[in-house]
């Protein structure tokens, strides 16, 4: 699996990179064939009332699928877990699609 990071409106740190790679990469055991992870993550805006709100969103191609999450947080951290949530919970979703498909 290509793994692409691109951040907006912060800057990337090894730390950061590492956090992302590792939570993105747990997902090829759901499914082996995910062919590349496009992920964007950064600050939505610096005016926020409440403090900063972080966005992590990721474009995961599949074959013969795409999935896209997008998740805010106020944690860099937490937006990065949300997102890693869904996307789990979504290819297992696939998974089962294309077994129940074969069944058939």
């Amino acid at each position: 699996m290509t793994i692409n990071i691109r951040v907006v409106g912060m800057e990337l740190t090894d730390a950061i990179r590492l956090y992302t790679e590792d939570k993105i990469s747990v997902l090829e055991k759901y499914t082996p064939e995910i062919l590349r992870a496009d992920i964007v993550i950064g600050k939505e805006t610096s005016h926020h009332n409440k403090g900063d709100i972080f966005s992590c969103s990721v474009t995961m191609q599949i074959p013969g699928d795409v999935i896209k999450v997008e998740r805010d947080a106020d944690d860099l951290y937490k937006a990065i877990d949300k997102v890693k949530d869904h996307l789990r919970e979504t290819l297992a979703q696939h998974k089962e699609r294309r077994i129940d498909a074969r069944k058939k």
